[in-house]
C-alpha cells in the first residue's frame, strides 16, 4: 500500500462522499502523538465554504508576494503556491489541518517549547499520512499541502482561530496516474546494518 500512494494534483468533479470523508479522518484520529496529546484538529471545507477560503488563501499569496520582509528564498516558493492554489480550488475536499497546542508560528520560541512543537509537528505527521494512507486505500487521491504557510495570518482572521494551522490535504478522485517520484535507496539512508 505504501508504494501506491502518490501525490496527486490533478482531480475529477466527482464528489466524495460524507462516509469516506470520516473514515479517512477516523484514520488520522487514531494516529500515534506524543505523550497521547493528540494535538489536531480537521476543518473540512467543500462547495462554497472551500471556494471562499481560497479567495482568502489567495489574499495571503498575493500579500506574500509584495512583501518586502519574505526571504529571498520563500518568494521563489510563490510559482508553487499559487499551483497549490489551483489544486485546492479543483480538488473536490480540502481538510485543513490545525495544531490545537500551538498557535502563530512565527514568534521566537524557547527551548521547552521548541520540544514540544517538535512533538506536536511529528504526531501531526503521523496523523496527515495516516489520512493519505486511508486516502489511497479506498481508492481516492490526496495531497499533503504545506503552503498555507503563505496564507496562515489571513486564514486564521477569516476563521476566527488562534492555533496554528499545521497544514491542508486535498481529497478527491485522481484525474492523473503520476509516476512514482525517485526515493532513496536504502543503502543511502541507513546505517549500522
Amino acid at each position: 500500500m505504501f508504494e501506491e500512494r502518490k501525490s496527486i494534483r490533478k482531480y475529477r468533479s466527482d464528489p466524495v462522499s460524507s462516509q469516506d470523508i470520516l473514515t479517512i479522518l477516523d484514520a488520522a484520529r487514531v494516529a500515534p502523538s506524543a505523550k497521547n496529546r493528540q494535538p489536531w484538529k480537521f476543518l473540512v471545507f467543500q462547495g462554497e465554504k472551500k471556494a471562499d477560503l481560497l479567495n482568502e488563501v489567495e489574499k495571503g499569496i498575493e500579500k506574500s508576494k509584495k512583501s518586502l520582509f519574505m526571504p529571498k528564498k520563500f518568494k521563489k516558493g510563490m510559482a508553487s503556491a499559487e499551483n497549490t492554489l489551483r489544486i485546492m480550488r479543483e480538488a473536490p475536499v480540502l481538510i485543513l489541518v490545525l495544531n490545537t497546542l500551538s498557535g502563530d508560528p512565527y514568534p521566537p520560541i524557547f527551548a521547552g517549547k521548541r520540544v514540544s512543537e517538535i512533538h506536536n509537528t511529528l504526531s501531526i505527521g503521523a496523523a496527515i499520512e495516516n489520512m493519505l494512507l486511508a486516502a489511497t486505500n479506498m481508492g481516492l487521491g490526496s495531497l499533503w499541502i504545506g503552503n498555507t504557510v503563505y496564507s496562515h495570518k489571513e486564514i486564521s482572521k477569516y476563521l476566527g482561530i488562534k492555533e496554528q494551522i499545521a497544514s491542508a490535504v486535498a481529497i478527491g478522485y485522481a484525474d492523473e496516474t503520476p509516476e512514482g517520484r525517485p526515493k532513496k535507496e536504502l543503502a543511502q539512508i541507513v546505517e549500522g546494518i
